[in-house]
């Protein structure tokens, strides 16, 4: 499953109000600026800062 590309344009960090980066590998958006991984499932960004993984806890995946 992906992230509608025109979507993915209107979509922002809610921490950083920055662009998120869809990674297809994970299922995740990434905010590198806030450093935190938000989940996507069943298609549905979850941009809930409870919700999102620290990129710092874990390595970061190649994109």
């Amino acid at each position: 499953m992906t992230i509608d590309p025109s979507l993915l344009s209107l979509l922002v960090c809610p921490v950083t109000r920055t662009r998120l980066i869809y990674d297809q590998t994970t299922h995740e958006l990434i905010s590198d600026v806030a450093g935190l991984a938000f989940p996507v499932r069943n298609g549905i960004p979850i941009l809930l800062v409870t919700e999102a993984r620290s990129l710092t806890d874990t390595n970061k995946s190649s994109r």
